[in-house]
């Protein structure tokens, strides 16, 4: 990779790469992620929302942050989903909160009803804790930590859906006898308004 021969050892970088850079299975796609994970150090990898490049582009993308070191370095990569960046996701990209809300740095009062529109004050503020308290938050929430050893089990996949844990909501559907009971009680109450309706007209 042409940035990381540019960069001096302790250089930090932030590049955006199509999806594909984190999961594709060829040699090329492979090496580069094990070079970033066992010669230098993988800060972080931040997912985001499929059509941010719209109108130009619909791909899919994140974005990588990493140091060079030439001597390793990755202990935990962090995670970030970010599922809203301030604007509407459709080629229009129009804004989804007024302009002092937008931005990773609001000039006015952010709240937690902002949160599902803009993400981007929460991966400020979670990125500078990614080393502290992010270490201890569950594979099930927008932003998480995956050690080195998890990464190399998984052949170097860096995809977000490869170590994101779902939870899945119990269901509870109703027995066939319960909707048959529903559909006779229904089927009753069409009958005597069928019957009424008769006797007013006759």
């Amino acid at each position: 990779m042409l940035l990381l021969r540019l960069l001096k050892p302790g250089g930090q970088a932030a590049v955006i790469v199509p999806d594909g850079v984190l999961f594709g299975s060829t040699k090329t796609h492979k090496e580069l992620r094990r070079m970033l994970v066992d010669d230098h150090k993988l800060d972080a990898i931040v997912k985001l929302p499929g059509g941010v490049f719209k109108p130009y582009a619909g791909v899919s993308t994140a974005i990588l942050f990493f140091t060079k070191t030439n001597s390793g370095g990755t202990d935990n990569v962090w995670f970030y989903e970010v599922t809203a960046d301030g604007w509407s996701l459709d080629d229009k990209r129009a804004p989804l909160l007024t302009g002092e809300k937008l931005g990773p740095t609001p000039s006015l009062d952010f709240t937690e009803a902002d949160h599902p529109k803009n993400n981007l004050p929460d991966v400020l503020a979670r990125w500078a804790e990614r080393n502290g308290t992010e270490l201890k938050r569950a594979r099930n929430e927008q932003s998480f930590c995956v050690p080195k050893d998890d990464i190399v089990a998984q052949d170097y996949d860096l995809s977000l859906s490869r170590y994101k844990e779902v939870i899945h909501e119990k269901i509870r559907y109703r027995t066939p006898l319960e909707i048959l009971a529903d559909l006779e009680r229904i089927e009753a109450e069409i009958q005597q308004g069928t019957s009424n309706l008769k006797a007013l007209l006759g």
